[in-house]
């Protein structure tokens, strides 16, 4: 396919024999470069980005996590952080020809895992979208809040936008001219969303929110997260959002200075949510990074 054309969907198979579902853009030919959007989120969380990054070269494949958008749910309700990265393990395999990793949040951490611990997932570079070894809790908490709030969903796509509207106070609000492009105006939210009866609820398993609580920061996370870093021995750029309140500036900054080939990028303006807030100036922070590997 052509880049900047419409996304190609693909299915991969997780860890568990679990079906994921896909966009893909970009020809065959090009090296693969995998968006893993955070929790609660979908892949369309990248539907601006894909297209733009395989008009630079790349194949871009952006998979539905578990229990996210048109991806299975777990039978059980288990969503353990281990799923995630068995995840992406199996689907960097079934890639094969070492891809980029790009992750925001819980696609972050899984991709982090994957590459860092035995066995490891052959990569070439790890991007890591606003997410590092310790989150700030009282961002993750005012994630989760939002994301328990109103579990009977809502009466249409724009009560939805203007939910998260005012959850991200610092966006264009969702009926802004130039507001009007992102994946929460009510156009682009539907993409987000499901029907369930006459309401819309968001496009994720509510059982995700169980595992959640017990994520935020729990012992010895940190130090293994540190250790994973370290050892996936492949270039790491951590895009930090300037007014993140999930991941603070002293907590990048010591991610950086004990990971010797991590370096940090901040996009000024952005919260946790980088790509969503300002997904322009997303592009022209990873751009850079990811030109060294286009060759390689």
């Amino acid at each position: 396919m052509t880049a900047g054309a419409l996304p190609q969907a693909r299915s991969f198979v997780g860890g568990d024999g679990t079906l994921l579902a896909a966009d893909v853009w970009g020809e065959a030919s090009s090296p693969p470069l995998v968006l893993l959007h955070g929790g609660g989120q979908t892949r369309h969380a990248w539907d601006r980005t894909g297209p733009r990054l395989a008009a630079l070269g790349w194949r871009v494949i952006a998979p539905d996590l578990r229990g996210h958008g048109a991806s299975q749910w777990s039978a059980d309700g288990d969503y353990d952080l281990g799923l995630f990265v068995q995840d992406v393990r199996a689907l960097v395999a079934e890639l094969g020809d070492r891809p980029v990793l790009i992750g925001a949040s819980l696609g972050g951490l899984s991709s982090l895992l994957a590459a860092g611990e035995t066995p490891r997932a052959a990569i070439r570079a790890l991007v890591l979208v606003d997410i590092a070894h310790r989150p700030d809790p009282r961002g993750f908490r005012r994630i989760v809040e939002f994301m328990r709030r109103r579990p009977d969903g809502f009466a249409s796509p724009g009560e939805a936008a203007a939910a998260v509207s005012a959850h991200l106070p610092h966006r264009a609000r969702p009926d802004a001219p130039d507001a009007l492009d992102t994946p929460y105006a009510p156009a682009g939210i539907r993409n987000n969303l499901r029907r369930h009866g006459d309401r819309w609820v968001w496009h994720w398993d509510p059982r995700i929110l169980d595992s959640f609580e017990g994520r935020m920061d729990p012992p010895g996370m940190a130090e293994r997260l540190l250790d994973a870093a370290c050892a996936t021995e492949v270039p790491i750029l951590l895009v930090r959002g300037g007014m993140s309140d999930v991941v603070r500036e002293d907590i990048a900054e010591q991610f950086c200075d004990r990971v010797p080939h991590a370096r940090r990028v901040d996009v000024a303006d952005a919260g946790h949510m980088v790509v969503g807030d300002r997904n322009e100036h997303f592009i022209d922070a990873v751009v850079p990074f990811l030109d060294g590997f286009l060759a390689g």
